[in-house]
């Protein structure tokens, strides 16, 4: 499923119109992902949780000429799947 058949999805199921449906999964990305940015925790009981890790700089090697490199510390996005989630799919 991709984002817009989520949309459709949304749309088809709480009776709103595209458009609103639009808006409103919009609305719900961009909620998460400046939660994240904050470095805050989204908990959804029953869904999962989307978390940060932040990964520490460290040297890896080129895989076509196998010269040292480095590579930045980051920060990435984590999503651990909640049991009522993890229960719907098996």
């Amino acid at each position: 499923m991709n984002k817009q058949e989520l949309i459709g999805s949304v749309a088809d199921t709480s009776g709103l119109s595209k458009g609103d449906a639009t808006k409103a999964v919009e609305a719900v990305f961009e909620a998460i992902s400046a939660s994240l940015k904050r470095g805050d925790e989204v908990r959804l009981v029953g869904f999962g949780t989307f978390s940060i890790s932040k990964r520490k700089a460290s040297t890896g090697r080129n895989p076509r000429t196998g010269e040292p490199m480095s590579i930045k510390a980051s920060t990435q996005p984590k999503f651990k799947a909640g049991k009522g989630l993890k229960d719907s799919v098996n």
